[in-house]
């Protein structure tokens, strides 16, 4: 199994990994009945011998590839792939399970029994902020990871709210470790780094790119039992990952909003279409309890 997880992760390192082609490799190895049973495995066709990926020359050369691994164990980067005992078991169940995850911080988060996954606008109003400072305490209080994507806005006041309120909190972030964006939140992810946990399924130095953000919401979902939008524009990011928790049979939660706000059309469409309506802590408490 260590030569498989290592060539897993010496794939992960090729500038032409994609999901679909380390998928194809890990299809072609002999695996554990509980992941050769994936849902998402099983739909892939398995490795040809004409194609362009030889499965022989997947991993960097040794030497280099020990050199780069070092260099993440100094900088207490750990890598949990979908091979190993400590990767979320909600996030197998996904459509397409990130295949590692690059993490800094406090892994023992990462399947903690309740996490609640929280979105919104990178234009938060004063409004979506002190819904989150009066719901957050109570929510924190129960033992909820708060999970979110350290954009600006909405993810920022929740990554920042749960800390000030001595709870735990969870980024997924676009691109790399080494690349954490917006720039102005560095200091929060280093920060995040020490006491919380930051997570990617790139590569530290993979720079983010655009369809990285997209791509990321279904992470931020997948590992959690619910999903809150604290507010949403039409067509935005944040309905994204609300349609991820939908089609993985999660649950969806979102803040009523002004008929007036633009900030809250998108939620309030949410709720017209069966997310439950949150007003106080207690909406959110009850269904994550059953």
């Amino acid at each position: 199994m260590e030569r498989i997880r290592r060539k897993l992760i010496g794939f992960l390192h090729r500038p032409d990994a994609t999901w679909n082609s380390v998928g194809r490799m890990m299809k072609a190895e002999t695996l554990p009945d509980s992941l050769a049973s994936l849902a998402a495995l099983k739909l892939l066709p398995p490795l040809k011998k004409t194609d362009s990926i030889a499965v022989n020359h997947i991993n960097p050369p040794d030497e280099t590839f020990s050199t780069l691994l070092q260099q993440y164990k100094s900088k207490k980067i750990s890598i949990i792939t979908i091979l190993d005992p400590g990767y979320p078991e909600l996030l197998k169940q996904i459509y397409q399970p990130p295949w590692a995850l690059f993490a800094c911080g406090d892994l023992s988060l990462l399947n903690a029994s309740q996490k609640l996954a929280v979105v919104g606008s990178r234009q938060a109003t004063d409004y979506g902020k002190n819904a989150i400072r009066l719901l957050f305490p109570e929510l924190i209080e129960k033992g909820i990871v708060i999970v979110s994507g350290l954009a600006k806005g909405v993810d920022t006041a929740a990554h920042e709210c749960a800390i000030r309120n001595g709870g735990k909190t969870i980024a997924v972030i676009a691109g790399g470790l080494y690349h954490v964006y917006p720039e102005e939140n560095r200091r929060l992810a280093s920060e995040m780094m020490k006491n919380q946990l930051v997570l990617s399924e790139y590569p530290p130095g993979t720079k983010p790119a655009r369809w990285h953000f997209p791509m990321r919401n279904r992470i931020i979902s997948g590992l959690c039992g619910g999903t809150f939008i604290v507010e949403a524009k039409n067509k935005s990011g944040s309905l994204i990952t609300a349609n991820y928790a939908v089609h993985e049979g999660r649950d969806v939660f979102s803040l009523p909003g002004s008929i007036f706000s633009p900030f809250s059309a998108g939620a309030n469409e949410l709720i017209q279409h069966g997310a439950k309506l949150v007003t106080r802590a207690e909406d959110i408490l009850d269904e994550l309890r059953y």
